[in-house]
């Protein structure tokens, strides 16, 4: 009975990763309405959103967006070979937007290119804040709730300046020059 319980969540958590796709579609056949484009001085960062995933973690993002929140802000945590954080008006990682959003994890792994929320202990803490995975990182699944993915333009994620010390801290950070969802931009 239990390897029957296992094999049936792992095949479900297959066929949500397989529904999502693998991201590789290009940016042209993504639903706008739930593709963010974030601008840095490097490129365009493509990233789609997983609506069915994290429903109330998407409707904030793109409700925030919207609002121009995200614009000029710093990635002040960025660790190589891990992740880069950003999404704090107050630039230290200690700062959001005032409204904390209920987890939503699922069994997406945190791989390269996931764009997931950043949080403090309590796993409902989600704020403003969010991460973009560098490389692989088994240790956050189940733990981070992830709400998109970079399917285009990680070449200049990987650009962003790095932090130093365990703590990623950046000196002289760089910043998101614009964060957009598809649907309401021209062109």
């Amino acid at each position: 009975m239990i390897k029957t319980s296992i094999l049936a969540k792992s095949l479900m958590a297959l066929l949500l990763v397989f529904s999502l796709g693998t991201g590789a579609r290009a940016a042209e056949n993504l639903d706008p309405e739930n593709t963010l484009y974030l601008d840095l001085q490097y490129g365009r960062v493509v990233i789609e959103l997983y609506p069915r995933v994290a429903p109330r973690h998407v409707a904030r993002v793109k409700e925030l967006v919207r609002q121009k929140f995200y614009d000029n802000l710093k990635f002040h945590r960025v660790i190589d070979g891990f992740m880069a954080q950003t999404g704090d008006p107050q630039g230290n990682g200690r700062g959001g937007s005032g409204q904390k959003i209920r987890a939503e994890f699922s069994a997406i792994p945190h791989d390269r290119g996931i764009v997931s929320m950043a949080r403090a202990s309590s796993p409902n803490s989600a704020d403003s804040q969010f991460f973009i995975v560098l490389e692989d990182s088994p240790h956050l699944n189940r733990k981070y709730s992830v709400f998109g993915k970079v399917v285009s333009g990680m070449e200049f994620v990987d650009q962003i300046k790095k932090g130093y010390g365990q703590g990623g801290t950046v000196r002289d950070p760089d910043i998101i020059l614009r964060l957009r969802v598809a649907a309401d931009v021209d062109g």
